[in-house]
């Protein structure tokens, strides 16, 4: 068991570079909005275009990993974090960020759903569902270690040069190289998965691994089940099999899990974190702070679920998790929906300190009013720069000016986004990406999570496309009341189609959801 749990951690710190690479925009977002002069619509896209690459990745990896192995894929993404990480940092254009974060998306692609796949298939069955979900505590683990970082180059760079914004996001994004080499380095030293070894005939090699992480006699009734399964299921017709009736069930609950893991809004939480924070009216040293926080609780409670999952069960851990995510959700609305807009005199006086006459009689012709919305504020602000012909001049300041104005309970709002985190992190965190190896037959599980990281992938990408839209358009109470909805969706569809698969083999898992 301690080989196998030694092979496991090294195979899931792609998870790591993957947590790593996906939250350390969180840091960087104000920083190359300001280098490149980006817009909303651009800050979306600089943000999400790791998630459309990870999409693409997740439709290609599954069937290369059923080809060449997935260790030699796993290896390939490796190089890809590497490479992704030097070019982010040394970047000098818009375009050429977006390219490099798009390159390191195919690693995240690669990384999601090899590393439990391979996992799945070294690991017992009483011990399977804590071993996958090493990928997912390393995924929280570089989503923590990215706040850190962040949090203490720009520490660190403050006093040491007067262009510290522009210097430290490179820092931050580059640093990702380090671990992304020694990854590359350990993966040489783990075995082909024994699973991958029967499929492609290898009998004797895929033995001898399992004999390694388990024990002889473990070995021989594990290799019969295998060999099993695949004669009777012999007259498979490859990926199309994905579209036949009988696997109807398992794409529904592996689709459903996918779309409600992203349509909650986790990744807008860690990928803005810092910007919802600082929504909240706090500086961006504690804005960045706040997001440790984040990153610590997605640590602690991804450990809770670790003990739980394999006496618990999967089931229990997603009824239990949706419906407080659905709490904190509503909670976040609340606490925006109840904020005021108003800016005084100090704070106009900022604001107006750099623009032009018009702009500023329109700013500081809202001084001392008290707006119930955001919505009413941004009205108020267009009439006053009608009124002023200073339409062009605000709009340089219209994003931005919400959040200087915004009057809000910081406190409930971080309570809530720590509450909502650790829902997450019991539940759909790491429960989708341990039934996503478990629930999927072996000659198609590479393509069909493929299928189904690449939906997830994609309702991923396109909800953090149009975040900012949504702060922009109908403000933060109407993203999190949206995405509460979906929270409550996730509950009902976990409680009446999602089916409970802890202690079982994947032989006997694969027998009752297809066979049976």
């Amino acid at each position: 068991m301690g080989y196998t749990a030694l092979v496991s951690l090294v195979v899931a710190l792609g998870g790591f570079l993957m947590g790593f690479d996906s939250a350390v925009i969180s840091g960087v977002v104000d920083p190359i909005r300001d280098r490149f002069e980006m817009t909303p619509g651009e800050v979306g896209t600089a943000v999400a275009i790791l998630t459309l690459g990870a999409a693409i990745a997740m439709g290609i990896a599954g069937p290369l990993a059923d080809r060449f192995g997935r260790k030699p894929v796993l290896m390939v993404t490796a190089a890809l974090f590497s490479l992704s990480a030097v070019w982010s940092a040394l970047a000098g254009s818009y375009d050429e960020l977006v390219l490099a974060r798009f390159i390191g998306g195919f690693g995240v692609g690669g990384a999601l759903i090899i590393a439990p796949m391979y996992i799945a298939e070294i690991a017992p069955p009483e011990k399977r569902g804590r071993l996958v979900s090493f990928n997912q505590l390393n995924i929280v683990l570089g989503f923590s270690a990215a706040f850190f970082s962040n949090y203490f180059l720009e520490k660190y760079f403050q006093g040491r040069t007067d262009d510290v914004t522009d210097i430290a996001w490179r820092w931050m994004l580059g640093v990702e190289s380090i671990p992304a080499i020694l990854y590359l380095g350990m993966l040489a030293t783990v075995p082909r998965s024994p699973r991958w070894l029967a499929m492609r005939g290898r009998f004797d090699e895929a033995r001898v691994v399992l004999a390694r992480v388990s024990s002889e006699e473990e070995a021989d009734t594990a290799l019969a089940e295998v060999r099993k399964n695949f004669a009777d299921s012999a007259d498979s017709a490859g990926a199309r099999e994905l579209l036949h009736k009988r696997m109807r069930r398992v794409m529904v609950i592996g689709l459903g899990l996918g779309f409600f893991q992203q349509i909650t809004g986790i990744n807008e939480v860690f990928y803005y974190s810092t910007t919802i924070f600082s929504l909240t009216g706090v500086g961006r040293d504690a804005a960045l702070a706040q997001a440790i926080l984040v990153g610590i609780v997605n640590v602690v409670f991804t450990i809770v679920a670790m003990r739980l999952i394999d006496t618990k069960g999967r089931k229990p851990l997603l009824l239990v998790g949706t419906a407080m995510m659905t709490v904190a959700l509503f909670t976040n609305a609340y606490a925006f929906r109840s904020a005021t807009y108003s800016l005084d005199a100090d704070k106009v006086a900022t604001v107006t300190a750099e623009m032009e006459d018009p702009g500023a009689r329109a700013v500081a012709a809202l001084t001392d009013q008290t707006y119930d919305d955001q919505a009413a504020f941004l009205a108020a602000l267009d009439e006053a720069a009608e009124a002023n012909d200073g339409v062009e001049v605000v709009a340089s300041v219209r994003a931005e000016l919400p959040k200087t104005a915004l009057q809000i309970n910081g406190l409930l709002v971080l309570i809530a986004i720590l509450t909502y985190i650790a829902a997450f992190a019991i539940s759909l965190g790491p429960v989708m990406w341990a039934m996503f190896s478990e629930i999927f037959p072996a000659r198609l599980r590479g393509a069909a999570i493929s299928a189904a990281g690449f939906f997830n992938s994609a309702v991923s990408f396109l909800v953090q496309k149009l975040f900012p839209v949504g702060l922009a358009s109908i403000g933060p109470e109407g993203v999190f009341a949206v995405f509460g909805c979906f929270a409550a969706l996730a509950f009902l569809f976990s409680l009446f189609v999602v089916p409970e698969t802890k202690g079982r083999s994947l032989e006997e898992i694969e027998a009752e959801l297809i066979r049976g």
